[in-house]
């Protein structure tokens, strides 16, 4: 995700700077003992998609964020949160 950041020298000038959706899957998965495997089948997802989302590789839809928190019983804010 690209966040659009006008520059000091001119308003015609855009700075690009990226943003990282991080989560604590890892960790939120750990405390109930679940494994990737266990997390994917609990969304409807693949253990290959839990993998690329918890390792940053792959960005998440609404509802496939939703679904994680939801079967990790955290709220979302408190899964994913942007990284400058």
């Amino acid at each position: 995700m690209w966040r659009w950041c006008g520059s000091a020298i001119s308003n015609d000038v855009r700075i690009v700077m990226p943003e990282r959706l991080a989560n604590r899957i890892k960790d939120k998965r750990g405390e109930l003992s679940l494994t990737q495997a266990e997390l994917a089948e609990r969304c409807g997802v693949t253990r290959k998609t839990v993998n690329t989302v918890e390792n940053g590789v792959f960005t998440p839809s609404a509802l496939l964020a939703i679904k994680l928190a939801r079967a990790l019983s955290v709220p979302v804010e408190e899964l994913f949160w942007l990284e400058d």
